[in-house]
């Protein structure tokens, strides 16, 4: 008889690695924090403790210290799969910035780039190399990764992975086929938001061994919310001026729209109105 395979997935707590007081010295010397965040501790002990592992950290959470950290840590490879360039480019610029070893492949790269890239990567320059998930199995990647040894994998906005996720992109399905060619490295998966159908999925679909789960709630406490009604557009852009010029904090806005067309023409909304 078949077993749910619910039962053989549930992800257990983490253990403190030996290994953290290097982390927290690594994490203030390259990175100037002087301590984790909650769930960043846990996280980076259960990678480095080579356990796969789920991390849910809220936006703004750190997950990104999650993989970053243990990869400087650890001998070999680490391997970041990640679906957006543009926040790739910005992690990896970063990380150069501080004389950390790390690049990226995806499509805004010609082939002699991406053959150069991976040049660095099979000499050992490279400690972090992100890659989007459309190139992860393309042409010979996945032998040529195989050959040099990735000690972590690390998959970002992990919850595209799943049909029952908000976000679902079928190249992630692929992820599980191209980690065993590479011979099963201890993996990571991170994202900010999954339901417990889709943090179940998240490990079915990524085939993680027994992984440790690092929950800490999506509540962001230094947040509050509320909701202002309007009766139609041209009142929802008044109000919306009006909230702005009540501002007296001098901190920074951030008006979210849905499309970038309609960004362009709230912009320009208020430009015209000196916001």
């Amino acid at each position: 008889p078949t077993q749910s395979l619910s039962f053989a997935v549930l992800p257990t707590a983490p253990t403190i690695s030996p290994r953290l007081d290097e982390a927290r010295a690594l994490l203030k010397e390259r990175f100037g924090y002087p301590d984790f965040r909650p769930g960043q501790t846990e996280a980076v002990s259960a990678v480095l403790e080579g356990r796969d592992t789920l991390v849910v950290l809220p936006t703004g959470g750190g997950k990104s210290l999650c993989y970053q950290v243990p990869a400087l840590l650890l001998d070999g490879l680490t391997v970041v799969i990640s679906p957006l360039i543009s926040l790739m480019k910005d992690q990896v610029d970063a990380l150069t910035a501080r004389g950390l070893p790390a690049t990226f492949i995806n499509s805004t790269l010609s082939a002699s780039e991406v053959s150069d890239r991976m040049a660095r990567v099979q000499r050992g320059e490279v400690k972090l190399l992100y890659v989007a998930p459309e190139r992860f199995d393309l042409g010979t990647t996945a032998e040529r990764l195989k050959a040099v040894g990735v000690r972590l994998l690390a998959v970002d906005e992990a919850h595209c992975i799943s049909e029952w996720g908000h976000d679902f992109r079928p190249s992630y399905l692929r992820v599980k086929d191209v980690r065993q060619r590479l011979g099963a490295p201890p993996t990571v998966a991170l994202t900010a938001t999954a339901t417990p159908e889709v943090r179940e999925d998240i490990v079915r679909q990524l085939a993680l061994r027994d992984p440790a789960l690092i929950l800490t709630g999506f509540d962001r406490t230094n947040l509050s919310y509320h909701v202002v009604a309007v009766k139609n557009d041209a009142a929802k852009d008044a109000t919306l001026i009006d909230l702005l010029a009540e501002r007296t904090d001098g901190g920074v806005a951030i008006v979210y729209a849905s499309t970038r067309k309609t960004v362009e023409r709230i912009a320009t909304m208020l430009q015209r109105a000196r916001v």
